[in-house]
Parts: C-alpha cells; sequence; structure tokens
C-alpha cells in the first residue's frame, strides 16, 4: 500500500574517507562489517530499522564542536549501560573526547569526536 508519510530509512555522514569512517562505527557499535566502496558504505543495524551511512565527499571540512561560527550541525547519541568501559573502548578504537558531563552516579552523557570530527555522544542509560 503506498502512503505520503516517509520511512526512517538512514542516516548519512560526509566525511573524507567512508571506509575509514564506516569500519569505525562498525567497531564501535559491534555491526556486521560495512558494504560499499570508496565513494559510499551502508552499515546496516543487525536488529532492523534505520541505517548509517557514509558519503565520501571532496575537500570534507570536519564540523567543530562546539562553534557557533561553525555548528555541527546535528549528533549521534548512542546509549551505554557502563559509561567508564564505553569510553575506554571508544578512545581505544579512535575516537577522542570533546566534553565530559557525566556524574557521579552513572547519568550523564561524554561528546567525542569520530575519526573524521562528527560530534557524537555516549549516554548513560
Amino acid at each position: 500500500m503506498a502512503t505520503a508519510v516517509p520511512a526512517f530509512g538512514s542516516v548519512v555522514l560526509d566525511c573524507a574517507d567512508a571506509p575509514e569512517l564506516a569500519a569505525f562505527y562498525a567497531r564501535l557499535l559491534d555491526w556486521p562489517d560495512p558494504e560499499g566502496d570508496e565513494g559510499w558504505m551502508t552499515l546496516r543495524n543487525p536488529d532492523g530499522g534505520p541505517k548509517i551511512e557514509f558519503q565520501s565527499v571532496a575537500e570534507f571540512r570536519a564540523p567543530e564542536w562546539p562553534s557557533p561560527k561553525k555548528p555541527q550541525q546535528f549528533h549521534l547519541d548512542l546509549t551505554v549501560t557502563d559509561m567508564e568501559a564505553a569510553h575506554e573502548r571508544a578512545v581505544r578504537i579512535g575516537a577522542r573526547l570533546l566534553d565530559d558531563t557525566s556524574y557521579h552516579d552513572g547519568s550523564g552523557f561524554r561528546v567525542f569526536a569520530d575519526p573524521a570530527g562528527h560530534p557524537f555522544c555516549l549516554c548513560a542509560c
């Protein structure tokens, strides 16, 4: 049945190297290896739902966080149950910590940059 209501299919991140950034997120999320080529990679959620896709862009310029002159546009929020373990794992595979707003009770979030410079948050659930 056709409908005028769109379905949420994917989020696409521009980057300088689609295979490299797709591999980073596959490791971070423990998802299957990405599919595609140098210009476009697809990372499929093993539980179904939206995909994350990566597009190689000539002269890519990473967002700056925080910067009112060059805003981030959007970021990914990823939920975790063990902030410390998730933090260590993210850094080990190439993320860079930008801001830590986690609290002693284990709540809060930490902002990281992926290898291409896109901000993403690990959020304690």
